[in-house]
């Protein structure tokens, strides 16, 4: 569990097939074989690291849809260690579970970010949503789209800062909302399922 509170950019040091290798500091941290690190927002395993570098094993299914299938040697990267209970928390709840993959259509200060159809209905007005692994919160929701008042400290420390319009980033619903919705969604079926049920008596 991740809070979108970016603690480091990294950059990637090594890709070799589907192994991908990232230099960073703090997030090696209490950090040891098997630990989870957040990478833009996905949830990855520690398999190797020394003092400056950490390595992770990336799946086909991971790359095909996450933005990470697209970063090569250099690209700065958003980096979080998971959650200690307890601690306060700083953005909201994260999974490192990516969604879908979104576009920005305006870049920062005033971000505007364009996501699946299907998807807008778990944002609200002023409600969160993660964008490459930050917590940030989104207004002027459209057909398609959202905005994100970005302030100049995150658009320094994160890769915010880089982000141009066209490129892709990674995006995670309100893990709330998803299941509101899906205990709306299996309500309404289960109701649906008692009716017919009446009618056949």
């Amino acid at each position: 569990m991740f809070t979108g509170i970016v603690e480091e950019l990294g950059k990637v040091a090594e890709r070799s097939g589907s192994r991908l290798r990232f230099s960073s500091h703090k997030v090696l941290e209490g950090s040891e074989i098997g630990s989870s690190i957040a990478v833009n927002g996905c949830c990855l395993t520690v398999v190797e690291l020394d003092q400056n570098s950490w390595m992770t094993d990336v799946s086909d299914e991971t790359f095909s849809r996450t933005n990470l299938g697209a970063l090569v040697v250099g690209d700065v990267v958003n980096l979080e260690r998971p959650m200690v209970l307890g601690d306060r928390l700083g953005g909201h709840l994260v999974l490192g579970h990516v969604d879908a993959v979104g576009e920005v259509v305006a870049p920062v200060p005033n971000l505007v970010v364009r996501i699946p159809h299907d998807l807008m209905h778990l944002i609200v007005e002023k409600g969160s949503v993660t964008v490459d692994g930050i917590s940030l919160t989104a207004f002027d929701l459209k057909t398609d789209t959202f905005s994100v008042a970005v302030i100049p400290h995150t658009t320094e420390v994160t890769t915010l800062g880089v982000r141009k319009v066209g490129d892709k980033v990674n995006i995670e619903m309100d893990m709330m909302a998803k299941h509101i919705a899906r205990m709306s969604s299996s309500a309404i079926t289960a109701q649906g399922t008692k009716s017919k049920k009446w009618w056949r008596r």
